[in-house]
């Protein structure tokens, strides 16, 4: 944890002078250049210091320089690259020499764009967290990148929670997944990190998302190669924890002036092991359980699609991915059972489970941008997706004496469960000028539909007899109509942007049995169907006139509705004495979100958060039959949270730092039927990411993290836990190939542990997954990098580093 604590010495005790620089872009007629794109770069190595955009008049400005030599580039499409004279910036602001450039004669060729971007960026509306930008995130899979992303916390379920509030809407490519719990887990597990080019959390999304989510939207973006011509990229992973894994991709790319084909294919395969405890105690019984849980995993996931233009103004693309897994889980687990007060062991209860799952999904999307000079735009997508989700698990429980010598009794249960999801949906969305502003409408149509058909056997003499009585089938069908109006205008010093969501949720569920009267089974059916409609106001102005130091005020209301898991109201058994059960009654949560963000000349970003979430549902443990544990989701009535997230980048010379602090407080009230919860905690994370250049093509990089304790699904207290990454970086083959070795979790830190006293049940909990991990990591671009035009040349790693010597990472222009 020292690493954590000096990198926060140097945030808070960091600090420069700062001056503006100023100028006009010109051609060489004298004609201003509307959205060039200037550069200031320093005179010695060129290398990018900050990034801007010429006004309608050419106008730019740079805020918040040191002092030192620099001097300024210029480039626009159709025309040369210019590089001014040096000049000197000393304690007051200058003007910049003078610079105009010449139309191109159409060969733009030597046109060199490098891009280079902090592991961590901070805006007013979301932490985008770019997964390229850092070593120690090569050989690891989607869940394991977000357990390290600033506010983001797992639990030992694998929930996902935003700065203390669950209920996170997960996107992949900007398009909301219908998955949760255990199955959202395995898929975000499928997902290696070399598909994944950023994580963004957007914690205050405007009238033009969803409104589901109501900690806000993760958004997973897979990489999408840019450049003309032909090109393509693998990469070759292997990574060992208590077993190897193996990982590798290719991704394929082809573009010129009208066609865009693109393709990608991953392959995960590896065995996992996560020990688990559980200690629990119910009125005079104690439960004293230890095991592991096993996996066996082989994932594919395949993606392409296709871009075309159809003029200058419209185009239309489709895309298709998929995924196929076929998971082997088994859970090896003994309890002891014993007798409260004297503490005295009188059986033990052998419960090693196996299952064996499939699962398969498929989304297409086609798409239509249109897109006029004047501002005028129009977007439609159409989205079809399927998720065939099988599980045949065998479940065999041997009770034996308390010295586990003799077998006393068995009863084995197999339970086949397959799930299959249907989605299909329709979005417009479109734009124009209006107001002095930009004025945005939409809409969406969504229709969701699953059947899950759960059927339980008891296993009698080595054949599966059907039990009617504790099967069923359960359908549920989800229709979203939503519309939408966002409008946003920058008034001097001041940006404005309000919107209004509407969203009509028509949602109906069945589920189908058999239950026994007397001699006979008789059918039965429960079931139920909402109608509602809810409003979604969102809003913020931004203070600008000062952006050396800006000031950003939120405000939004989100929803977030139970998954269809969480109602279907039969029991799912984990073992014989603990299952999970569906609530029927269970309703959406809302939350009212209100923020304040401060960013200080461009790198101390500051935001505080209040958030009230009403009808709050959390994951319950309960007792019944005297001494059984049973998972319910349930309403607890409210909880308030307030937030505070800080983050500084840094750098020096080849030393580079990001630090964030994320904190909230939480309080919890609730009355469960005479059971009171009243709970109030502190809870946050420490992210700290060290990094430095050598030898022109090395980069060591030392990163960790830290969890407070704090509070999950309203009952559950969780201790501190955390982990110190260190990574190495080569690059090689003129700079096209990358060598990464990295250690994970090198102190063996990182672990869920907690503790729950509710309903009469006490749990201690301890539970530990593959976090400490040796990880080796090639990747070779090859083909075209030219972003436009052809014949392009790469960046050797010589001239990379001295582009990547800038304030927090940019974009690096130059000519070869």
């Amino acid at each position: 944890m020292r690493t954590l604590f000096l990198s926060l010495f140097i945030l808070l005790f960091s600090a420069a002078n700062a001056q503006t620089i100023s100028g006009i872009a010109k051609d060489d007629a004298g004609t201003p250049l509307n959205g060039a794109t200037v550069a200031l770069v320093k005179a010695k190595d060129t290398a990018v210091v900050k990034l801007a955009v010429a006004g309608g008049n050419g106008a730019y400005s740079f805020n918040g320089i040191k002092e030192g030599d620099y001097r300024i580039s210029v480039t626009h499409v159709g025309y040369n690259s210019s590089l001014s004279s040096p000049f000197t910036l000393g304690t007051a602001d200058v003007t910049a020499p003078a610079l105009t450039i010449k139309k191109a004669s159409g060969d733009l060729s030597n046109v060199v764009v490098s891009v280079r971007k902090q592991m961590i960026e901070v805006r007013a509306d979301k932490t985008v967290l770019n997964v390229e930008g850092t070593i120690n995130a090569a050989g690891s899979d989607a869940l394991e990148l977000l357990r390290k992303a600033p506010g983001v916390t797992v639990d030992k379920d694998e929930n996902l929670a935003v700065n203390g509030k669950n209920g996170v809407q997960v996107y992949i490519d900007g398009r909301p997944t219908p998955l949760s719990g255990a199955d959202l887990a395995a898929y975000l597990k499928s997902m290696q990190s070399s598909q994944v080019e950023a994580i963004e959390i957007i914690t205050n999304p405007s009238a033009k998302y969803e409104a589901a989510g109501n900690a806000g939207i993760i958004n997973i973006r897979l990489k999408k190669n840019k450049a003309y011509g032909t090109n393509g990229s693998v990469n070759a992973g292997y990574a060992v924890g208590f077993f190897p894994k193996y990982n590798g991709s290719l991704n394929l790319n082809h573009r010129n002036k009208g066609l865009n084909l693109y393709g990608t294919y991953s392959v995960l395969k590896g065995l996992n092991h996560n020990p688990i405890e559980l200690y629990r105690t119910i009125t005079d019984s104690v439960f004293d359980g230890k095991g592991y849980f096993r996996s066996d995993n082989l994932n594919h996931n395949v993606k392409v699609g296709a871009d075309y233009s159809l003029n200058t103004k419209s185009s239309i693309g489709i895309l298709f991915n998929g995924s196929i897994s076929d998971p082997k889980v088994s859970n090896y687990n003994k309890t002891a059972i014993g007798y409260k007060p004297t503490g005295v062991v009188d059986r033990i209860l052998v419960a090693d489970n196996h299952s064996d799952l499939s699962r398969s999904n498929y989304n297409l999307n086609l798409n239509y941008n249109y897109t006029e000079a004047n501002g005028k735009s129009l977007v439609l997508n159409v989205d079809n997706g399927f998720y065939d989700n099988n599980n045949d698990q065998y479940q065999p429980n041997f009770y034996y004496t308390a010295d586990g010598r003799t077998l006393t009794r068995s009863v084995i249960y197999q339970m086949i469960a397959p799930t299959k999801i249907h989605i299909n949906s329709g979005k417009l969305d479109y734009e124009q000028n209006f107001g002095g502003g930009k004025l945005g409408l939409g809409g969406k149509v969504s229709i969701v539909s699953t059947d899950n058909d759960f059927q339980r056997y008891d296993v009698l003499n080595g054949s599966n007899v059907l039990d009617r009585d504790r099967s069923n089938r359960f359908k549920y069908k989800e229709n979203i109509n939503a519309v939408y109006a966002n409008w946003n205008k920058a008034y001097k010093g001041v940006m404005v942007q309000a919107g209004l969501r509407i969203e009509n949720t028509i949602n109906e569920g069945t589920s189908n049995g058999e239950k026994k009267e007397g001699a006979t089974y008789q059918p039965w059916t429960s079931s139920f169907d909402r109608n509602y409609t809810s409003f979604f106001p969102s809003a913020s102005v931004t203070f600008n006139k000062n952006p050396m130091n800006q000031f950003s005020f939120t405000y939004s209301r989100r929803i977030d509705r139970p998954a269809y898991q969480d109602l279907n109201p039969f029991e799912f058994k984990l073992d014989e004495y603990s299952f999970m059960k569906g609530n029927i009654d269970l309703r959406p949560q809302f939350t009212n979100s209100y923020g304040i963000t401060n960013v200080y000349k461009y790198r101390l970003t500051t935001t505080l958060n209040y958030s009230h979430i009403s009808d709050l549902f959390t994951q319950i443990p309960d007792i019944t039959e005297v001494s059984k544990s049973v998972m319910t989701k349930r309403n607890l009535a409210e909880q308030d949270i307030v937030s505070l997230n800080v983050s500084y980048p840094f750098q020096y010379k080849a030393y580079s730092l990001f630090a964030n602090i994320s904190t909230n407080y939480s309080k919890y009230k609730a009355n469960l039927e005479g059971r009171k919860i009243d709970l109030n905690a502190f809870g946050g994370t420490l992210y700290a990411q060290n990094s430095i250049r050598f030898a022109k093509t090395w980069t060591v990089e030392l990163s960790g993290v830290y969890v407070a304790p704090s509070i999950f699904m309203g009952t559950f207290k969780s201790k501190g836990m955390g982990g110190v990454d260190l990574g190495l970086q080569k690059q090689i083959l003129k700079g096209n190939g990358t060598i990464k070795l990295s250690g994970t979790d090198l102190f063996k830190t990182f672990r869920f542990s907690g503790s729950s006293d509710f309903g009469g049940q006490k749990l201690n909990v301890l539970a530990r997954w593959e976090s400490q991990q040796f990880k080796a990591n090639f990747s070779w671009r090859f083909g075209s990098t030219t972003v436009k035009g052809a014949k392009q040349k790469t960046l050797s790693s010589d001239e990379e580093n001295k582009r990547a010597q800038q304030q927090g990472g940019g974009i690096g222009i130059g000519n070869n």
